[in-house]
């Protein structure tokens, strides 16, 4: 806790005067660019990896990065995908899965969640991805299934996303953008899903980018 406190207090100190007027422009008004829905793992931290400012995302987090189905349970996902897409009208949602996933592992192995009944429940809207890589690499080693569960996690819920009456008509009318990533944790690395190759791609960036201060056209738009 004490660490928790000595941030506080550098961030009060030194941070948020440094971007007091940031902070106040966004004391009565926000207009973030994406919804970002990522696992709750610790050692995801999308403002990092991203280098985004306060204001620019809408984040939504939680085991497993997922999206119940429309008509699933009314809860804190629904509520954040309807208000970003409704009241904010983000031009783009960012399903973002990562390596070495505890979540995804403990779907792989459901005794790792004996005694923990709510996780199992929220875990079971991941059956249909673990169903389809059972099926399709039915002896590859553990990390390689893992690796895979992980992705097609990514786009079950991308699917899922498509059932809510806001996602749909915002993406009948052309104005979101949906997006499957996979972040890895040792390299920082991220791969985004093309629908063309139905392949996971990494992110790259040449030195022009860098220059120019321009972003690489990004696969996986309405993945």
């Amino acid at each position: 806790m004490q660490q928790i406190l000595k941030g506080l207090k550098q961030f009060q100190r030194e941070v948020f005067p440094h971007h007091r007027k940031l902070y106040e422009a966004l004391s009565t008004a926000q207009e973030p660019r994406a919804l970002l829905i990522t696992c709750g793992d610790s050692r995801v931290v999308p403002t990092l990896f991203t280098q985004t400012k306060p204001g620019d995302l809408f984040i939504c987090r939680h085991v497993g990065n997922i999206v119940p189905p429309y008509g699933g349970p009314y809860g804190g996902v629904s509520a954040t995908v309807e208000y970003a897409v409704d009241a904010l009208h983000v031009k783009h949602i960012i399903v973002v899965g990562h390596t070495d996933c505890g979540a995804m592992r403990a779907v792989l192995h459901p005794e790792k969640m004996a005694g923990l009944p709510n996780v199992a429940g929220w875990l079971g809207y991941v059956s249909a991805a673990r169903d389809i890589v059972e099926a399709l690499y039915p002896d590859a080693p553990e990390e390689e299934k893992l690796h895979q569960l992980t992705e097609r996690n990514v786009l079950l819920q991308l699917k899922h996303l498509e059932t809510h009456p806001p996602v749909a008509v915002a993406l009948a009318r052309g104005r979101l953008s949906l997006h499957g990533w996979m972040y890895h944790l040792d390299t920082g690395d991220v791969d985004s899903y093309d629908p063309d190759t139905r392949q996971f791609v990494r992110i790259t960036f040449s030195d022009e980018d860098a220059a120019t201060g321009t972003t690489p056209a990004e696969a996986g738009a309405n993945a």
